[in-house]
């Protein structure tokens, strides 16, 4: 075990493995390298030992180099003598440190990643492949041309340099470009033999997924006869397939390789193939007239097919690669960085039976505005985290829009196991800047099947049950609480939104008006909106109008009122000069900034005094944003408009309330009218809101009276106008004209 740690802390060290390995593995690389003769002077064909040492010195640095001038001392020492031994010692020192240096240079960064990275794929062409062969080319003829290597003479072909030096310029390149990755392969793996386990890893990710192992087993017979046929010896009987033609027909087959493959398999089995094949080519290249010139031309196919292979190879994994990517990320939510409704789907195609959990933390939405958006993304990933603890191995949790979460759990014992998520989702503690927060989350679930057709209506009804989770703060079954109801709400809701949506289109609203009668003769109308539905019935306000606030409709909706009622008094100016008209406004257009310019801009348009409108606004609008209401309660009565404050009495603590609200109108809530005469309790509630509003110079209206009696009790506390049916009952705008135009006439 110490001898074990010894080696592992120490093997890169000069004196370790880059002083063993050059010398153990040297004499391989003779053997691969691969000489022939043209007209009498020796080429190289492959040359692997040039791509071996570069390998070392791109593995260890300058610690290989002590290790690299012994391995080639005893290799050429017993040959060549001293003199020649020291000189092919520099010859290959000084490419090998050039390139070396030169790579660390204009590679500074990741350039130790391992090979088939298309992003470094130029500068290891330059400075791993052109780089040491041209210079050991050059370094070799100059030595040559020196009378240093006189026994070695013929190898640099000085006596006819063109197709000689063509063919050793070529084989040096096609060593360094397949060599050079190769016995970096191969010497990472002898210094990290797990390395192994890792390189199956890759290949088998690399590997195109459409890949099947009838297709590899196949692909593999026709290389394997393909290299048969041209390692075939000739004789009188070959084909035409005894030739390099045979080589040709094994580009494309490789090219296919490289395209589906990836690059890690297509190294580890073009490199040896290609070896092979250049260590026989005299099975396939007859001695015949033009040897050397079809040798030069086969010599230059072994490197444009090493080329086009390796380049393809490389792209086409690099490709796949940025598919299988964006196919990843397809399925992952890039905000909270978990999975999508789509991955959702895909899970439930895979099983035959699976359970939906939809989780609801509709706090998230008001604790997301206080404290930003970054909350709720961390929320949701650290109860995610929370819950994967609890699931098993192949359920997830998926994210949603908004604030809501869904799981996929398997379907054994899920009714009981529905209770343990409960309660696990309880247990959860979020902290946010050390500030526990726990919102409730609303539960319910289903058990489907897949395929699952209808996932979005699905997750809209378990959506709809979570709501109703929250209430009773326990898990929802889907089919026992019978969605369809509930969903059928929602549907109405929507059609409602859709109705009022075409209604503001097309001016389908209907305006009516009801008479406020003034005790000292200063009449005035409340005008009232309706809906006519596809019967030519009208439908109530009460219907339509919480919809329009839930879908954020309110204040198109008051605008048009508005708008309408304006065009209305410009239009029978004569008729009715000096008709004054209360607008309801809704709790959203009191709190918007712009409303009073767009009142001005309206009365502008049509004409009309301030005098002549009164805003009524409930309890509820007037305080829901305290401060923009009261500014805009302001601005309107600068510009003339009379405020006038409805329903008061219900909803909230309406005395406090009125101490910071300055209104014009005062109108009390009909139920404390309804029963003035039969309740005393009532009748004191309102005469002690009379005695407020005397105080606050506030003029007040009595609603709901449908009676004398209840007329004669209001009159006796002072109160200003009545309004109710007694006094007058909604009636259209085109009605009202008549009415007043009979009355006038009476």
């Amino acid at each position: 075990m110490t001898i074990l740690s010894f080696y592992q802390k120490h093997k890169d060290r000069w004196w370790a493995l880059p002083l063993i390995l050059p010398g153990v593995m040297l004499p391989l690389a003779h053997i691969a390298t691969t000489y022939t003769q043209v007209q009498g002077s020796l080429v190289v064909l492959y040359y692997m030992p040039l791509a071996l040492l570069l390998s070392l010195m791109l593995f260890f640095g300058m610690a290989a180099v002590p290790g690299i001038i012994i391995a080639l001392f005893l290799h050429y020492f017993p040959t060549l003598g001293g003199y020649e031994t020291a000189v092919a010692i520099g010859h290959f020192l000084i490419p090998i440190i050039l390139s070396w240096g030169g790579y660390r240079v204009f590679s500074p960064r990741r350039n130790m990643i391992s090979y088939g990275d298309g992003q470094l794929m130029a500068q290891r062409l330059i400075w791993q492949m052109l780089c040491p062969a041209t210079l050991f080319l050059l370094l070799f003829q100059f030595a040559v041309y020196l009378g240093v290597y006189e026994k070695r003479f013929n190898l640099a072909g000085i006596s006819e340099p063109g197709i000689r030096a063509l063919i050793n310029y070529q084989g040096l390149l096609v060593g360094c470009l397949t060599g050079v990755p190769f016995c970096y392969l191969l010497i990472r793996i002898i210094r990290h033999p797990r390395y192994l386990r890792s390189l199956l890893s890759q290949i088998l990710i690399q590997i195109d997924r459409k890949v099947t192992i009838i297709e590899i087993v196949v692909w593999m017979l026709v290389n394997g006869a393909l290299l048969a046929l041209l390692l075939w010896p000739i004789n009188e009987n070959s084909t035409i397939f005894s030739t390099n033609y045979t080589l040709s027909l094994l580009m494309p087959v490789m090219l296919w390789g490289s395209m589906r493959y990836g690059y890690r398999l297509m190294s580890l089995i073009w490199t040896p193939v290609l070896i092979i094949a250049i260590n026989y080519f005299y099975r396939y290249i007859p001695w015949t007239q033009g040897y050397d010139m079809q040798l030069a031309i086969t010599s230059s196919s072994y490197l444009v097919f090493t080329f086009v292979v390796v380049y393809m190879a490389v792209l086409a994994t690099r490709q796949r690669a940025i598919t299988q990517r964006a196919s990843r990320l397809a399925f992952l939510d890039p905000v909270v960085h978990m999975p999508n409704l789509r991955a959702l789907s895909r899970a439930l195609g895979k099983k035959p039976w699976s359970v939906l959990c939809f989780l609801r933390i509709p706090e998230l939405e008001v604790l997301g505005r206080n404290y930003g958006v970054l909350l709720r993304i961390q929320y949701k990933q650290k109860l995610a985290a929370w819950l994967n603890d609890y699931l098993q191995p192949d359920e997830c949790v998926y994210q949603l829009s908004g604030h809501d979460l869904v799981l996929r759990l398997n379907t054994e014992a899920h009714q009981s196991r529905m209770d343990e998520l409960d309660q696990h989702i309880k247990n959860f503690r979020f902290y946010w800047d050390g500030m526990p927060l726990q919102p409730q989350v609303g539960v319910s679930y289903c058990y489907v099947t897949s395929p699952v057709v209808h996932l979005y209506l699905l997750l809209g009804e378990l959506s709809t049950i979570a709501d109703l989770s929250l209430s009773t703060n326990h898990p929802e079954n889907l089919l026992q609480r019978g969605a369809i109801n509930l969903q059928r709400g929602l549907k109405d809701k929507v059609a409602m939104m859709n109705r009022l949506q075409q209604a503001l289109e097309k001016d389908e609203f209907t305006l009516m008006a009801q008479r406020v009668l003034g005790v000292r003769g200063d009449n005035y109308y409340e005008v009232l909106i309706r809906l006519q539905n596809d019967d030519g019935e009208l439908i109530s306000p009460d219907t339509f109008l919480p919809v329009a606030q839930e879908f954020g409709l309110s204040s198109r909706i008051d605008l048009w009122v508005l708008e309408t009622t304006l065009k209305f008094m410009a239009d029978n100016r004569e008729t009715l000069p000096a008709l004054r008209f209360a607008i309801n406004l809704s709790p959203t257009s009191v709190c918007r900034a712009q409303l009073p310019l767009e009142v001005n801009r309206l009365l502008h348009k049509y004409a009309v005094e301030t005098w002549q409108l009164v805003f009524e606004i409930t309890e509820s609008s007037s305080f829901g944003n305290a401060g923009l209401a009261n500014q805009t309660v302001n601005q309107l009565q600068q510009m003339g408009c009379r405020i006038a404050i409805d329903d008061f009495g219900t909803g909230y603590a309406s005395y406090a309330r009125l101490k910071s609200v300055d209104a014009d109108i005062l109108k009390i809530d009909g139920s404390f009218i309804r029963n003035i005469v039969s309740n005393s309790l009532d009748y004191q509630i309102v005469a002690s809101i009379c005695h407020l509003a005397r105080m606050k110079k506030m003029q007040v209206v009595a609603e709901y009276v449908e009676s004398e009696e209840i007329r004669t009790a209001v009159l006796a506390l002072g109160i200003d106008y009545l309004q109710g049916y007694l006094i007058g009952k909604p009636e259209p705008l085109n009605t009202l004209l008549k009415n007043e135009a009979l009355n006038k006439s009476a």
